[in-house]
C-alpha cells in the first residue's frame, strides 16, 4: 500500500525512514556543505556508504557526532559509524518527530569502526 513517503520521496533521511524502536547505524562516507530549504541555508549534509539517503545535520546532532568521533572537523568523520534514532522534539511550539544522533551505537564503538578501504563499501 503506498504511503505519503512514497508519493513525496526525498534524497534526505527523515525520522519516518528510521525504525520506530532502536536506531539505524550507518558509516559516514563524507560531509558536504549544501544549500538547504527555501532560504538556501548552508548546512552540513552527511553522506553514508550504506544508505542512499543523506542526513541534513543540525547543530545539536553535529555536536553529538563531534563527541562520538572525538573531532569537530568534518574531514575526520569519514569512515566513522553513527547511530540515528527517532526523537520527539519541540519545534515552533509543537512536538514533532526528528532524527537524533545516539551517543551509543547499536553495537561496537562508533569512534573505532572496522577499517574501511577507500574503494570498499561496507555492508
Amino acid at each position: 500500500m503506498p504511503t505519503i513517503d512514497d508519493a513525496f520521496p526525498s534524497k534526505y533521511l527523515k525520522a519516518s525512514d528510521l525504525p520506530e524502536e532502536g536506531a539505524l547505524t550507518l558509516t559516514i562516507e563524507k560531509v558536504t556543505i549544501e544549500e538547504i530549504g527555501p532560504n538556501r541555508d548552508r548546512k552540513p549534509v552527511i553522506h553514508f556508504y550504506d544508505n542512499d539517503k543523506s542526513f541534513v545535520c543540525n547543530k545539536t546532532n553535529a555536536n553529538t557526532i563531534a563527541k562520538v568521533t572525538g573531532s569537530r572537523d568534518f574531514d575526520d568523520w569519514g569512515k566513522k559509524t553513527i547511530s540515528l534514532g527517532r526523537a520527539e522534539v519541540e519545534f515552533g511550539g509543537d512536538m514533532v518527530e526528528a532524527i537524533r544522533v545516539r551517543i551509543r551505537a547499536a553495537k561496537g564503538n562508533p569512534a573505532n569502526p572496522p577499517k574501511v578501504e577507500d574503494d570498499e563499501i561496507p555492508f
